[in-house]
């Protein structure tokens, strides 16, 4: 009697077992949503010309056949009309988050956005990845890892942003390979859980090289790795990464905020091109979207503050951030006051600082947008190339290039401002739901 429930309760398990995943594997239903419902009107037909055209980027600079079908380069050369060898991870994540805002534009089908969306995903799986990230920089027509670059914890992050974001859009086939690629990602091998904080790179060769300290763009890690259901690393990076920041107080021209090594604008943007952190605050009350609010406010009235030393740098030119300038690309272009003081100014502006910061200064954003159209050589096929300098050496400076996220920002943000719509679709998602309530975060309403 006992072998015979015991091997009565051994196939209900295998039974069990087997409906479960069966469940687990089912394609879920398509999404027929409509996201672009209420679009904001009377806008500057500079606005308006910059996101077509910074979406035009992605769908046609793509590779658009081949095993790297999908792939995004991470330049563009706009004077030599040309997509250059080499595809940056997080510019298509960007180009994926696009996909939805061409498609209720107008500028493309809804059938020409599912096949570019479901064909990236199959490239996305197909790549080699390391414990589920991807390799920062590969080959835009092989998908191979390039210039021996690291395995990239943010930038597989912005990657699989655009995933989640394509995978709840279109839903069915789509949405099952979207979160399939993301529950494979294992954040929590990626922190280090006796530091109670996140690495900062991974190569092969090396291993794991630095952390991530204080506050940056790394707010979309800490709501992804929350929200995993198989990798969860909990609210305690975060924690730690708020105590370790450093917070400037409020002067006569902008409030207080929690300010990145850098003062690079983009550190303020990034998260919130997808994750709407208007009116949610963590378990302190503290809101970082606010918080992008007046790290915007004082690069602007740093920019003022520099108006009679760079001929370029004013009040309808303003955001420094990592971009291209005369002597090549710097990382540590920003504006003060930064964590570190390690911002640099030599007068390069990027358009995307302004236009990233959309959502958070419209007026003054879009009055730098306004004055950056006046300039014909800063102009392209694909809207603003990627940053200027007014009188650098005697002579003015605009960039021969496109960098691909730094459109990326623009076009999202612009989008947002005007419909809400990315943040629409990504706030649906379950998994970056259950992610900002594993850190301990409150939805305090509109009015917040």
């Amino acid at each position: 009697m006992n072998k015979f429930r015991k091997t009565i309760n051994a196939l209900f398990i295998i039974l069990f077992a087997a409906f479960f995943f069966a469940c687990n594997d089912k394609t879920p239903p398509e999404n027929t949503k409509t996201y672009r419902t209420e679009v904001r009107t009377g806008v500057s037909e500079v606005i308006l010309e910059e996101l077509e055209l910074g979406f035009r980027f992605f769908y046609e600079a793509a590779n658009d056949e081949g095993e790297a079908y999908g792939l995004i380069p991470d330049r563009y050369h706009a004077t030599g009309d040309s997509p250059g060898n080499v595809c940056s991870i997080a510019s298509v994540g960007f180009g994926l988050s696009a996909l939805p805002i061409g498609i209720e534009a107008g500028w493309i089908t809804r059938e020409e956005g599912k096949e570019r969306a479901l064909g990236t995903l199959q490239t996305l799986s197909k790549m080699q990845r390391i414990h589920g990230f991807w390799f920062h920089f590969v080959d835009m027509k092989t998908g191979k890892r390039v210039w021996n670059s690291e395995v990239s914890i943010i930038d597989s992050a912005l990657l699989i942003a655009g995933a989640l974001t394509v995978g709840r859009y279109f839903g069915g086939e789509i949405q099952k390979l979207a979160y399939r690629l993301y529950e494979e990602i294992e954040w929590d091998w990626y922190y280090d859980a006796g530091a109670n904080r996140f690495y900062m790179g991974y190569t092969p060769e090396t291993g794991f090289e630095g952390y991530w300290h204080g506050y940056a763009e790394q707010l979309l890690i800490f709501v992804l790795a929350a929200g995993s259901p198989k990798h969860r690393v909990g609210v305690q990076a975060y924690n730690l990464m708020k105590l370790s920041s450093k917070y400037h107080g409020a002067t006569e021209n902008y409030g207080g905020f929690y300010s990145t090594w850098t003062g690079s604008l983009f550190t303020h943007q990034f998260s919130h091109a997808w994750i709407d952190f208007r009116n949610y605050v963590d378990a302190d009350g503290y809101n970082w979207f606010t918080n992008s609010v007046h790290a915007t406010e004082a690069a602007i009235a740093y920019a003022k503050s520099l108006s009679g030393t760079y001929p370029g740098i004013n009040e309808s030119s303003w955001g420094m951030s990592a971009c291209d300038g005369p002597e090549g690309y710097k990382g540590n272009y920003g504006s003060g006051p930064s964590a570190g003081n390690a911002h640099f100014v030599d007068g390069t502006v990027p358009a995307y600082g302004a236009l990233g910061s959309i959502v958070f200064k419209p007026e003054e954003a879009i009055r730098a947008a306004e004055n950056y159209r006046t300039y014909e050589r800063f102009w392209s096929k694909y809207g603003f190339k990627d940053a200027y300098n007014l009188g650098y050496k005697d002579q003015d400076w605009f960039a021969s290039d496109i960098i691909g996220i730094d459109k990326g920002i623009s076009v999202l943000m612009i989008e947002n401002y005007l419909s809400e719509m990315v943040w629409k679709i990504f706030m649906e998602i379950d998994y970056v739901q259950k992610g900002l309530k594993n850190m301990n975060f409150r939805y305090v309403g509109e009015d917040q």
